[in-house]
């Protein structure tokens, strides 16, 4: 039996979990705000190409600059530490995500997205490794893994929250150069889940297994061409385009639905700041699928030996679920879409966790952040992210209102990925031990 977590154990647990939800608290903004900032700051209509053309690169480019940035950060993982990095991970996006609330024009907007991305990315690499190194207990790390992860789910459902209080109570908030928009104030309140990160963490402990090794003179210098060593590159190939296929199914489908949920009927009837309610709501129960999916897996992770078997779980399901929620969202009501947003949640979402859980075992301490920072950033932030782009662009040469085109898109974007991520859990490599290699 696994000895019972400390207090400080249970402090890291509660600050990793934080800094889980604010990683999806800040990537899932967008959907949200994409409409209202994007008409305000280029002055573009929904459905035309100026619009389309910038929602694509707002889904895109920031992911991109996370990506490349986040391959470094899990480099500088492994030279300086997991803690040093986390803390200035934590720093950027702080400060990127309340500044982006006062930009003035697209440009602006589109480097503080960059930058708050650059944070993120460079976050979930250094916490996943240093939390993993900190439980050497097997199962005692599954359990931390996975449940501190489902936090990542609760940061959409606050963000939503947050979304939706900022419409209610605009008016009653101080202005932003003269106006009360909702997007601005949804911006700023990401400011406040990283108070807690920037006040604690500096003070937690670093990873044992890197200090340990560190302090010995031992630690190996990373390198990208050692996690494509013969030993290493089937791993990394295969998690790498495996990533890419789970954000894909989340950018180029999931985070489409907010604009989907505009176009439907009984609610592009209703008034700008109701229909932005209604769209977070509906994310919201999405997210609430994704919290029940990560927690399932939670529960599953020590149960079930096979990582493809525990995968499969969720990607066969999946495959039928989500591209039939998107083609059918825009013939139904609001009830509806909430009841399809749960179940495609709790497939896609959950795979998320998978990754977090799967990567730590795979690469020895100095690689196991260069490892991760490599699947997660260049296979999910650089590649996966880029399906909401494809997602856009294929929109506008199907039939029908915006709407409609786009979900017929995001449902021929979300079959295409699961089918592609389902084939290659074929040759997904299996972990030799329990133990972490070190």
């Amino acid at each position: 039996m696994p000895a019972r977590l400390t207090p400080v154990q249970w402090l890291i647990c509660a600050i990793a979990a934080i800094g889980f939800a604010f990683d999806t608290y800040v990537v899932l903004m967008l959907p949200l705000i994409v409409g209202p900032a994007l008409s305000e700051l280029t002055h573009a209509a929904p459905g035309t190409p100026q619009f389309t053309h910038w929602t694509g690169i707002l889904f895109w480019v920031p992911a991109i600059a996370g990506g490349l940035f986040g391959l470094l950060g899990g480099y500088l993982t492994d030279r300086l530490g997991r803690r040093r990095v986390l803390v200035w991970s934590i720093l950027i996006y702080a400060f990127s995500v309340l500044a982006a609330g006062f930009c003035t024009n697209i440009w602006q907007f589109i480097v503080l997205r960059s930058t708050a991305f650059i944070g993120i990315c460079v976050e979930f690499v250094a916490a996943v490794a240093w939390l993993a190194e900190l439980f050497p207990d097997p199962k005692q790390r599954e359990r931390v893994l996975g449940y501190t992860q489902a936090f990542s789910s609760l940061g959409g459902v606050l963000v939503a929250t947050a979304n939706s209080l900022s419409a209610t109570y605009a008016q009653s908030l101080p202005a932003i150069y003269g106006g009360h928009e909702v997007w601005r104030y949804t911006l700023i309140s990401g400011l406040l889940p990283a108070i807690p990160l920037i006040v604690i963490r500096p003070f937690l402990p670093e990873s044992p297994a890197w200090q340990r090794q560190h302090a010995a003179g031992a630690i190996k210098r990373p390198s990208l061409a050692a996690i494509f060593s013969p030993e290493l590159r089937r791993t990394t190939i295969v998690t790498t385009l495996m990533f890419a296929m789970s954000y894909g199914a989340a950018f180029g489908a999931i985070q489409q639905m907010p604009q989907i949920v505009r176009g439907v009927s009984e609610v592009a009837a209703l008034a700008r700041p109701l229909q932005q309610r209604v769209a977070a709501d509906v994310q919201s129960w999405q997210e609430i699928g994704g919290l029940v999916g990560r927690t399932l897996l939670a529960m599953l992770v020590i149960v079930v030996v096979s990582r493809r078997r525990l995968l499969r779980i969720f990607q066969i399901p999946g495959l039928i679920v989500v591209p039939l929620v998107f083609w059918l969202a825009p013939g139904w009501d609001v009830p509806m879409l909430k009841a399809g947003m749960f179940a495609a949640g709790l497939c896609t979402v959950a795979q998320f966790s998978f990754w977090g859980n799967y990567l730590p075992r795979m690469y020895p301490t100095h690689l196991r952040g260069t490892g991760e920072g490599f699947a997660a950033n260049v296979g999910g932030r650089m590649i996966g992210t880029g399906f909401a782009f494809v997602a856009a662009q294929l929109s506008s040469t199907l039939s029908g209102p915006p709407h409609v085109q786009l979900a017929k898109s995001a449902a021929i974007v979300a079959a295409f990925v699961y089918v592609c991520g389902l084939a290659l859990s074929t040759v997904l490599p299996e972990p030799k031990q329990e133990t972490l290699p070190e």
